[in-house]
């Protein structure tokens, strides 16, 4: 069976797409991962908030909850852009290069974001619950890839 220059090109976009969506479905699926998981014990148990606290912290997540998703929803775009462009060019160009930047875009963004919706729970509390915020914050963040 002789296979064509044109069926190797599909099976080459083909097998790249899947691996795109399987890339985009853990971007935007994926559980939280046990440093992050520990980090969020710490804030909503760990603390002993008080009532005004915990309305305040909770009123700051809804919030990053929405743009959170919107977010999302932008990067799971971006991955659908890339993977057409991927298609169009059937290679590295200028379109795939374009799409991975503007996909960059949006990561950066819900990265700057949750930084800056962390520091506002940060705010909430009081400096001894504030130390143990910045230990467990670094401790999420240095913690081995799994």
């Amino acid at each position: 069976m002789k296979i064509g220059n044109s069926s190797i090109v599909t099976i080459v976009v083909a097998f790249v797409a899947a691996l795109l969506g399987v890339l985009a479905g853990r971007l935007v699926l994926v559980e939280p991962s046990a440093p992050e998981t520990s980090f969020h014990a710490v804030l909503h148990s760990g603390l002993n908030l008080d009532a005004g606290q915990r309305a305040r912290i909770d009123l700051i997540e809804k919030k990053f909850a929405d743009e959170q998703a919107a977010y999302k929803r932008e990067m799971a775009d971006d991955n659908r852009r890339l993977a057409t462009a991927i298609e169009a060019e059937r290679g590295y160009g200028p379109k795939v290069a374009e799409a991975i930047d503007r996909s960059h875009h949006a990561m950066g963004m819900l990265q700057k974001r949750t930084l800056q919706h962390l520091f506002a729970m940060r705010e909430v509390l009081t400096p001894e619950q504030a130390q143990h915020f910045d230990k467990a914050m670094v401790e999420a963040l240095t913690a081995p890839t799994q």
